[in-house]
Parts: C-alpha cells; structure tokens; sequence
C-alpha cells in the first residue's frame, strides 16, 4: 500500500483505485490550486478533478483528503492546510509521476490528519559556507514535501555574516568575504532576503532569522573591531567558541539595536533567533550582562525571541522567549536545567538533540561528507528512534513548541551536499514533529521510506540512501 511520510493521523482505504490523466484539471482554492497545478502539470478549472476546497477542519493546522472513483477532494480550514493536503497526494502517485501527470493509479481511500507540533523546522547555516538564493529556494521546496513549515537560517557566525544591514555596512564589505575553505564567501542585500521570505511564504513556511551572540562574533568584529576587546583576524576554520563581543562597551548594544531593528523589519515571521550558544570565551557575569541588556533591546521589536539551550542560563529573559536544545538524548550537564528556565520564565521548548536531529553528522564511518561531534555517526534508524518529550523529565509536549533538525555546514559547499547528509533523515525528523507518538513505527517507517527516496530521485534531490 502506498502511504505518505509523515505518517498520517487517519487513513481508511476502500476498494479499487482511481486513475490520475494529464487530462485532470484542479480547482478550488485559488492559490493551492495554481501551485498544485504546477507541480503536478496539470490545468486549472472552475470544475476540477482534485478540488482543494476551504472547509471547516477537524483539528487545527490539519486537512483531509479523500480519493474516490469520481475524483479528488482535499478540505482544510485554511490555505495552509491545502498545501499539506497537496503534499500527501504528490506522495501517493507513482515516482515516475511527480514531475507531471500522464496516467496515475491513485488507492481509494481517506485520510484526516493535522500535526502534532505547531513548529516543524529546519536549520540552514548559510554562514560557514554561504548559499546563494536559488540553492536556499532549492531547500526550502525540498522541506516543504514532508510539511515542514519554519526554516531557520544561521545568517551570521565566525566565518562569515550573510545579511546586509544598512546602519553597518561593512558587515557584509568586509566581514562575509571569507567562509570555510576560502572559496570567497557571499551574503544576502535585503532585496536578496526579502525574496527568500517570500518565497518561503508561498510554500508556507516561516523564515526565522537567527543573528548568534554574544559568541560566534568573530566576522563581524573583523568588520568593526571595536565590537571585540581583542584583536581579531579573518576566519575560515571550524572550531568554535573562541569569539565574543565587547560586553561592556555602549557600542555594542548600539550595533545589537541596530542589527535587531533592521532584521525585524525585514522579516513578517514572529520568531527571531538571538543564538547563545557556545560563548565559551565570555565570562559568566559577562554572558548574563549581554543577555540581559541584548535580548530586552530585541524584545523591544515585536518579536517572539529564541535562544540556544545555553541562553536559559539567565533568569532575566523577555517572557515566553523560546529555548532551543541542542544537547543530547541524554542530556549533557547543565542542559535539562538550562532548558527548563525557559519554562519557568513562560517560554517553550523547541527540541533538536544533536545526536539524533544534527543533519550535519556522518551516517557511518564510510560517509565524506559531515562530522561525528555528536555521539555520531547518526544512522537513518537513528534518527527516527527518539521522542522529544521524552528527554527531559518536567518538558512533556505541552512544553513542547515542536522540533527542528539543523543542519551546519562545515563539510557541505553546495546544496546537494546539504540534500545528501538531510535527506533522508529529515523525514525521521518530520515524522517525529507531526505523526501521533503512537502512530510511528520503525519498521513500517523503513518500508514507507524506500518507497520515499523513489521520489526523491525523480524530483532530483540528493540523498544518502536509506541503509
């Protein structure tokens, strides 16, 4: 039986199939239709074989989608739903017929469905290697087929800042020429990112931009070295935490504001990522100095504030900002406490346990690309044998905002090196994020999986394979 990743709530099937012709139009939804239309090379019409019609749904965020020997029938509550709906039929026809319809046997059958968590993301560090607009466009559709609906993009870091801000130009003049291997580096003007933003809204999915501080600094006081107390050198290499701003300095918070006011402007999303991690170099005072001050200047623009596991170290965080965890299943010292300050301070919890979540580690010790930091290598069946409400005792899915897989980029220099270590372990990562705890099953995964990568090979994305 074909089936969709990930896993559906509901799924009834009825007797015999439905067979899918280049003669099929859609309809409905004006949006979703024309997309629809589009990837599966088909007509729009006022009467339409695949209806994608706007109903009341059943649960919130979901949709439903029926296959009957009369037609195709998809109904949510909003567009967004439509576009999950449309997900799961492009799954359920043949690979051979994802890049536009001819014939198609489609199974007759029902399916009701909705997530389990609100936030379903990925992770795109573009600042150790920098990837230009069509290759983030390129991920972001590649997200968008196992309904993942939040990218965060690492837009600045050591090796390179990737984002133009107006108030501080040599930012991206001098401080995004350099990246890992020195092939030159790159950034993004806001007419750049304003088209990521939109297109990422047109498969909806949510941009959230990420600018790490008070560590990970070093390119931009390469920029303007009066951001750092030390001297600093251009960086192309990978170890991390050696970098910090100048905690005490009025210049600081100045550029913080600077930097904040203008990102907010350009991004519509309610999240923006302030980093924290990793300040290794920062003295304890210091990091709760800069957090306070830095994340009450961000709280200031509207916006919902994320911040690495390690930001909970303060007890002064804007209410209901968002922790995200990127200890292990088993967590590393400090990291369940760090994380559950969030709670107590009325934020959630978005989990992306580095030993399972970390896109960026090796599959096996075979595998060229990626690193093995993290307890790795992590294997296909690694990535799926995990649950997030299950690794802190107090964070349950209440707590739970949802969980994203990151993906750094430290050995992957084009796009299809980030599609070969993401997919497809992502999908693990998908699942995990929307299919009921109880639906998902490790065996059956395996079966839908080999089903999956077909299609990844018919719609051109790079993957490592499934053993």
């Amino acid at each position: 039986m074909t089936t969709v990743i990930p896993a559906p709530v509901s799924r009834v099937d009825g007797p015999g199939t439905f067979t899918l012709t280049s003669s099929a139009t859609v309809g409905g939804d004006t949006v979703t239709a024309g997309y629809a239309a589009e990837v599966l090379g088909l007509a729009v019409s006022g009467d339409p074989t695949i209806d994608l019609a706007l109903a009341a749904s059943p649960a919130p965020g979901g949709y439903s989608l029926e296959i009957t020997s009369g037609g195709i029938r998809a109904e949510a509550d909003t567009a967004a739903g439509l576009f999950l709906a449309v997900q799961s039929l492009r799954q359920l026809l043949p690979a051979d017929q994802a890049t536009g319809v001819t014939s198609a046997e489609l199974p007759i059958t029902r399916i009701d469905d909705h997530p389990r968590f609100h936030y379903r993301g990925a992770m795109l560090d573009v600042a150790r290697h920098f990837f230009p607009v069509d290759a983030v466009k390129k991920y972001i559709d590649d997200i968008a087929l196992l309904k993942l609906n939040h990218l965060h993009l690492h837009l600045t870091d050591d090796q390179g800042w990737r984002i133009h801000i107006d108030s501080w130009p040599e930012l991206t003049r001098a401080g995004a020429t350099t990246e890992i291997g020195g092939r030159g580096g790159g950034f993004y003007s806001k007419d750049d990112y304003r088209e990521i933003v939109l297109y990422a809204a047109s498969r909806f999915i949510t941009i959230v931009p990420e600018i790490d501080l008070p560590g990970h600094t070093n390119a931009a006081s390469v920029a303007y070295p009066e951001l750092s107390d030390v001297p600093v050198e251009p960086y192309e290499g990978i170890e991390v935490g050696f970098s910090s701003l100048a905690i005490r300095s009025e210049t600081t918070y100045r550029f913080v504001d600077d930097v904040i006011r203008e990102i907010a402007g350009l991004t519509p999303g309610p999240y923006l990522h302030l980093g924290g991690d990793e300040s290794l170099s920062t003295t304890d005072d210091d990091f709760l100095y800069f957090i306070q001050r830095a994340t009450a200047i961000a709280a200031r623009y509207g916006k919902t504030l994320i911040g690495w596991h390690e930001m909970g170290r303060s007890t002064a965080l804007p209410a209901g900002t968002i922790g995200q965890y990127w200890s292990f299943t088993t967590p590393q010292e400090g990291a369940a406490e760090h994380t559950l300050s969030f709670v107590r301070q009325g934020g959630q919890i978005i989990m992306s346990p580095a030993d399972v979540a970390y896109l960026d580690i090796k599959y096996d010790d075979a595998t060229e690309l990626g690193l093995v930091w993290a307890n790795g290598p992590t294997s296909v069946a690694d990535s799926y044998d995990w649950d997030p409400a299950a690794i802190i005792p107090g964070i349950g899915d209440e707590q739970l905002l949802g969980v994203e897989a990151p993906l750094w980029s430290e050995t992957t220099a084009t796009i299809g090196d980030v599609e070969y270590l993401a997919f497809p372990r992502i999908a693990s990562i998908a699942e995990i994020a929307w299919s009921p705890a109880g639906k998902r099953d490790a065996v059956e995964f395996r079966q839908r999986l080999d089903r999956f990568v077909q299609l990844l090979d018919a719609l051109g994305i790079h993957h490592g394979g499934v053993a």
